[in-house]
């Protein structure tokens, strides 16, 4: 499934529900019930790619290719999540996309 072209959220979601249905009859099912702990680990990978900021500091993660592929690794979980969170709610990237250039219209007007 690899792409030549950047990594967009349609592409994402294709990879998670891909990964769901391959550990279907180990892991929870994304639904509505199943968001609480979907959030949760959001949340944790969040903390885990901060920690890796505190721990190391930015100039490592500009400069130590080790340090770097870490944080790398922290932010694909947080993006992991995150698209696992939007399939517990059956959101569409489209429905997403719309919502998301409407805050970002207004954001641009706020100040």
């Amino acid at each position: 499934m690899e792409s030549t072209t950047d990594l967009g959220f349609r592409e994402m979601q294709e990879i998670q529900r891909e990964l769901q249905e391959k550990y279907k009859d180990k892991w929870e099912k994304l639904c509505p019930e199943a968001s609480l702990k979907t959030f949760l680990w959001l949340m944790i990978e969040l903390g885990e790619a901060a920690d890796v900021i505190k721990k190391e500091g930015n100039e490592s993660i500009m400069k130590d290719d080790a340090v770097r592929r870490h944080f790398l690794e922290e932010l694909a979980d947080v993006m992991m999540y995150f698209n696992d969170a939007l399939l517990c709610y059956d959101i569409s990237i489209d429905e997403f996309k719309e919502v998301y250039l409407e805050k970002h219209r207004r954001n641009m007007e706020r100040w």
